[in-house]
């Protein structure tokens, strides 16, 4: 049994350790291991081995994962979104967010088009759904972005009454600039924040000539999830695996609060060196240990 002595001692060091645990918590706000992948970046395995390529995913190191190209028919590579949510739950993954098809939304204004996404984020236990494309006739000048805005909060409007939120991911045609302003800007600006968030993509950002840490100061906490994405040094249109390229992430993560970033996914769609399991492997790694770390 422990002295008096033994046990005030002891609850000093846990009151202590309670006041300094903040300090484990990195700047995007959560756990330091909270890194996340979108499974398009392993587009090209996933389809042929779905419970493997889970398992390498979580065997890597990541915690969460974005999903895309579901399908009302064949869900996920086949697997219904319940089944996918067991696969991930077995292999401690959760899916805050997922790249959903629904611009025909935006076109049409027909509600019914987000249905099958929203339900399958529930299953998921997803926060964000997240419109990741635009068709060119869709953004062809201010006025179409400024309908796309429109509609994004329409649509943002329908997935807060399901405990949801839309979000937008850029590329790097939301950059072209109609007058003084770019389609991001547009978007940014008539959008409703509280409906309506941004999945900041670094890669095509950087690749439009912009600085993502411009993007903070101009609107501050609108980006709640990043694509963490590397350019190639020689050649910008290519990927490479994060801290081999030129793309300055540690100025860019030093800003990670001003953001308002949530989740960080690892995304990579070109030039795997030498596979893509190790080319997720090496970028991780990097992450923990380069960027998140204090």
């Amino acid at each position: 049994m422990k002295s008096r002595r033994e046990f005030i001692r002891d609850a000093g060091i846990l009151a202590a350790s309670l006041l300094v645990a903040p300090k484990l918590v990195n700047a995007l706000g959560g756990p330091k291991k909270n890194i996340g992948i979108q499974l398009y970046t392993l587009r090209d395995i996933i389809g042929k081995d779905v419970q493997g390529t889970i398992q390498k995913i979580a065997q890597a190191g990541f915690k969460e994962v974005e999903t895309y190209g579901y399908d009302v028919k064949s869900g996920f590579w086949k697997y219904s979104a319940l089944d996918f949510k067991k696969l991930l739950d077995d292999n401690g993954l959760v899916s805050p967010s997922g790249h959903c098809a629904f611009e025909d939304f935006i076109e049409k204004g027909n509600i019914e088009v987000i249905k099958p996404f929203v339900e399958v984020a529930n299953v998921l236990g997803s926060k964000y759904v997240v419109l990741p494309w635009l068709s060119e006739k869709n953004r062809k000048n201010a006025d179409d972005y400024k309908r796309v805005a429109e509609k994004l909060n329409l649509a943002g409007e329908y997935c807060k009454k399901q405990g949801l939120t839309v979000a937008y991911h850029n590329h790097g045609f939301e950059f072209t600039k109609f007058q003084d302003k770019t389609g991001l800007d547009i978007l940014l600006q008539e959008t409703d924040k509280k409906l309506v968030h941004f999945e900041l993509d670094l890669y095509w950002t950087e690749f439009a000539g912009y600085n993502p840490t411009d993007l903070f100061e101009q609107y501050p906490h609108r980006f709640k999830m990043w694509h963490v994405k590397d350019m190639d040094k020689k050649n910008k249109n290519w990927n490479t695996e994060i801290g081999n390229g030129k793309i300055d992430f540690k100025a860019i993560f030093a800003k990670a609060k001003l953001s308002g970033v949530k989740h960080i996914y690892l995304e990579q769609e070109t030039n795997y060196q030498p596979d893509h399991i190790a080319s997720i492997n090496k970028s991780i790694h990097f992450i923990k240990d380069s960027l998140l770390k204090k």
